[in-house]
């Protein structure tokens, strides 16, 4: 009697041999050779409170800025003292103050100001003043003027002159019959001065960037000579507004 083989093997499909899987299977044979390899996720608590700490520390830095600010200004303002200077309209002469019918003006002003710097030891040092006169009510541009540099010592009264001028200044229809207006009123035309330039400030050893500063001056009355004879303007409730802002490092007064 003849022994026959088994083969251990499936016959060949197309040529190839199918062979059987191992027992025991293993997890990649279970679960699939194609599962995604797994990548360990980052720590989001970690994250988070590296976050906060920088927070929390930049919140600390910005206060102790503010804090180291805030002593010096007060150490600044126990030493020195700083206070505005002062600004007086102590007088306002019109020689001529015409508007003929084509609204073309004409002006000649001379305007005299008073400037005390009050403190002991503070000097400011001003650049060339710029002048305008307009009417207090509707703005009109009545003339200009202009006031060299010059530096106001510690404890100082300076007296300053300017020539307010315009020639044949072109007005419109409308600013034209408002002025017309407030030159014929009895009480006279309520003129507005302001002055702006720029200021340093010398404070000991220590000297500030320039700073920009306004003055303005209003409640001035002001009447229109009939003849030759120039007419003084009303001054007595002329009350001026300085406004500056001293910046020294960052921090500003």
């Amino acid at each position: 009697m003849t022994d026959r083989v088994h083969p251990s093997t499936k016959p060949a499909t197309n040529g190839t041999t199918a062979t059987n899987p191992s027992f025991p299977a293993t997890k990649a044979q279970l679960y699939g050779a194609t599962r995604p390899v797994y990548r360990p996720q980052p720590n989001r608590k970690r994250s988070r409170g590296c976050f906060c700490s920088c927070v929390l520390w930049t919140a600390v830095v910005i206060f102790t800025l503010i804090v180291l600010a805030a002593i010096a200004g007060a150490i600044i303002y126990v030493l020195y003292r700083p206070h505005r200077p002062t600004f007086v309209v102590s007088g306002l002469k019109i020689s001529s103050l015409n508007l003929t019918s084509t609204s073309h003006l004409t002006t000649n002003i001379d305007l005299n100001i008073t400037t005390r710097n009050p403190n002991k030891k503070l000097v400011y040092t001003y650049n060339p003043i710029t002048i305008s006169v307009t009417t207090e009510k509707d703005g009109i541009l009545v003339g200009s003027g202009l006031l060299p540099s010059f530096v106001h010592g510690t404890k100082n009264t300076t007296f300053l002159r300017a020539a307010i001028t315009s020639s044949g200044l072109q007005l419109d229809d409308k600013s034209g019959s408002k002025l017309t207006s407030d030159l014929k009123s009895k009480d006279g035309v309520a003129l507005k001065v302001e002055l702006e330039t720029k200021v340093k400030v010398k404070m000991g050893g220590l000297k500030t960037p320039k700073a920009r500063i306004r003055v303005s001056c209003q409640g001035i009355k002001a009447t229109v000579p009939s003849g030759k004879q120039a007419t003084k303007a009303s001054v007595s409730n002329a009350k001026c507004k300085v406004d500056l802002r001293i910046k020294i490092w960052k921090w500003t007064f």
